[in-house]
C-alpha cells in the first residue's frame, strides 16, 4: 500500500482480557452465595407461606443464572482472536447482560402478578420467620454487593449481575420491613405490597441497563467519547485538511475502538511525515479520549471521490 494509504494502530485490543474478567473470583463468590440463599429462602417461603421471600427467591434463582451467565460469557470473551473472528468472542459478555435483562424483566412481570393477585385474595403470612429469612438474605446480599461494587463500574456484565444483586437486597428489606408490619398490625396486605414493591424496583434498573446494552449492540458511540469533539481534536492537528469515516463504537465493556480517514496535506504525505502524523493522531485520541483501539488511514486530498459509496 502506498504512503497515502497508511494504517496507523494506536493500541490493540487488551490482551490481558475484558474488563469483567478481573472479576471472575468474586462473581464466583457471589454465585454460591445466591444459590445458598435462594434455597434458604424458598424453605422460608414455604414455611412462612410469604410471597414476598417466594418472590425474592424467585429472583435469587434468576441471579444465580445471571451470574452463571456472566461467569461463561467471561470465559468465551476472552478466549483469543481466530482467522474469521478478529475480536474474538468479546461481544458473549454484551449478549449475557442482554440476556440478563430479559430475565430480570420476566421476574420483575411475575411478581407484580401474583402480588396483585394475593392483594386480591388475600393470604396468611407467618411474620416471625419472615424476618428471620429475610434477614439472612439480606446479609448475604450486602457480602456479595461489596464484592462488586467496583466492578459494575466498569463492565456492563458485572454492572447486570450487580444490579440483580442489588434489588435483591432491597428485596430482602422489603420483606423484613413487611413481616414486621405483619408481626405488629396484623395487616397481611403488607407482604403483597412488599413484594410489589421488589417488582417495582427490578424494571427501571433493567430498562436502563437494556438501553445501554442496546447502545453496544447497535455500535453507538461510547458514551464518554464525545465525537464532535472527536472531530475537532484531529482537525487541530498541524498538516490535517478534512477526516471523515469518523467512527467510534464499543466491542465490549472496557474495549472502545476507533477508526477514521484523515485527509493530509500533500507536504505531510512523505515517509517521515507519515510517521509523525500517525503518532501525533494516536497521541490525541489515546490520550485524550481513552479510547484503547485506534485505525487510521492517511489519504491526499481529493482521495475520498474515488472511494466506494459504502465508504461514506
Amino acid at each position: 500500500m502506498g504512503a497515502g494509504h497508511d494504517h496507523g494502530h494506536a493500541h490493540h485490543a487488551p490482551t490481558s482480557g475484558t474488563a469483567a474478567a478481573a472479576y471472575r473470583g468474586r462473581l464466583r463468590i457471589a454465585l454460591s452465595i445466591t444459590l445458598t440463599v435462594m434455597v434458604v429462602e424458598i424453605v422460608g417461603g414455604v414455611l412462612a407461606d410469604s410471597l414476598a421471600l417466594v418472590a425474592d427467591a424467585a429472583h435469587m434463582a434468576t441471579d444465580a443464572v445471571g451470574l452463571g451467565m456472566a461467569l461463561l460469557a467471561i470465559h468465551f470473551a476472552n478466549r483469543p482472536p481466530s482467522g474469521n473472528r478478529t475480536f474474538g468472542y468479546a461481544r458473549a459478555e454484551i449478549l449475557a447482560a442482554l440476556a440478563n435483562c430479559l430475565l430480570l424483566l420476566g421476574v420483575g412481570g411475575y411478581v407484580l402478578f401474583e402480588a396483585i393477585q394475593r392483594l386480591i385474595t388475600p393470604v396468611g403470612t407467618a411474620g416471625g420467620l419472615t424476618v428471620v429469612f429475610g434477614a439472612i438474605g439480606l446479609v448475604a446480599n450486602m457480602i456479595s454487593l461489596i464484592l462488586l461494587m467496583r466492578g459494575q463500574k466498569e463492565s456492563l456484565n458485572v454492572r447486570g449481575a450487580f444490579l440483580e444483586v442489588a434489588a435483591d437486597a432491597l428485596g430482602s428489606l422489603a420483606v423484613i420491613v413487611s413481616a414486621v408490619v405483619i408481626l405488629l398490625t396484623g395487616w397481611q396486605a403488607a407482604d403483597p405490597i412488599a413484594s410489589l414493591v421488589i417488582g417495582l424496583m427490578i424494571v427501571p434498573r433493567t430498562v436502563k441497563l437494556l438501553r445501554e446494552t442496546l447502545d453496544v449492540l447497535l455500535e453507538a458511540a461510547p458514551k464518554n467519547v464525545d465525537m464532535a469533539e472527536v472531530r475537532a481534536h484531529i482537525l487541530a492537528l498541524p498538516g490535517v485538511e478534512d477526516v471523515h469515516d469518523l467512527h467510534a463504537w464499543t466491542i465490549t465493556s472496557g474495549m472502545p475502538v476507533l477508526s477514521a480517514h484523515v485527509v493530509v496535506d500533500s507536504d505531510t504525505l512523505d515517509a517521515i511525515g507519515n510517521e509523525k502524523m500517525l503518532h501525533e493522531l494516536q497521541g490525541c485520541i489515546g490520550d485524550h479520549f481513552d479510547v484503547e483501539h485506534c485505525t487510521f488511514q492517511l489519504e491526499p486530498g481529493g482521495h475520498a471521490e474515488h472511494e466506494a459509496k459504502l465508504c461514506h
